[in-house]
């Protein structure tokens, strides 16, 4: 069963979402590799709202922080954080410690950025060209793998910078927030290939200490979706980003 929700519940359950509920919950903190219009710096993103909500409703407040993708990996895996918020599956089979939440979070889109709109959109089209991409995002490492010029890269602004500079012939993100990235940084003439490389389901990945929360959260998830307000959020702050290229 679906429900509606008024705009005064949306506003509410957005602010909840936005602190990540209150003061007085224990706190998790997870490792967060998004940009708008997922996670914002002012936790008004697509994410922050439902993983934050999420949370909220297994009696925990979510605090997300920004380390460079392998780094947050590594740092999960070690406990230093609680998790990572956004992660393919399978991850657990390379780093042990971590156990993932088994209901998605959100899909994304893996997609080659160029300025060069003729070149095919598959994984053999692009490795023969220069490519980036971002240290830690395990799929397009395991795909360039053996490519014989891959830049690797620690800072998504820089990534597309590169592209700008024509340093690189494409550079490899996920779509919305690589076309966030290009509007914010006012780059023209970059256009997102499509179809995208490839559409993975995104998780939420907790440290082992934490694995009693994962199938509650799974169960907050679930109910977020069947409710509506899932949907709701993804077109209002995710659907809502037309632009794929800054002319």
């Amino acid at each position: 069963m679906k429900f509606t929700f008024p705009l005064v519940l949306v506003g509410a359950l957005l602010m909840s979402a936005g602190s990540a509920g209150r003061a007085d919950m224990p706190v998790l903190t997870l490792n967060d590799a998004n940009a708008p219009p997922y996670t914002t710096p002012e936790g008004e993103g697509f994410i922050d709202a439902v993983a934050g909500e999420a949370f909220r409703r297994v009696g925990v407040r979510l605090r997300l922080v920004k380390l460079p993708a392998e780094r947050g990996l590594l740092n999960a895996n070690a406990g230093i954080e609680d998790g990572d918020v956004t992660r393919i599956a399978g991850l657990e089979a390379q780093y042990p410690n971590l156990v993932r939440v088994p209901e998605k979070l959100v899909d994304w889109e893996f997609t080659a950025f160029s300025k060069n709109a003729s070149l095919p959109a598959t994984w053999d089209g692009i490795r023969s060209q220069t490519v980036g991409l971002v240290r830690g995002w395990k799929i397009y490492e395991n795909q360039m793998l053996g490519a014989p010029a891959v830049f690797a890269l620690d800072d998504s602004r820089q990534l597309f910078r590169l592209l700008q500079l024509d340093r690189i012939d494409v550079a490899l993100h996920e779509r919305w927030i690589g076309s966030g990235l290009l509007k914010q940084q006012n780059i023209g003439g970059v256009v997102a290939l499509t179809p995208p490389l490839a559409k993975r389901e995104m998780f939420i990945y907790l440290h082992k200490k934490h694995a009693a929360l994962a199938p509650k959260l799974a169960t907050a998830l679930r109910e977020i979706k069947a409710e509506g307000l899932y949907g709701k959020l993804y077109r209002e702050k995710v659907l809502s980003l037309t632009v794929t290229a800054v002319k």
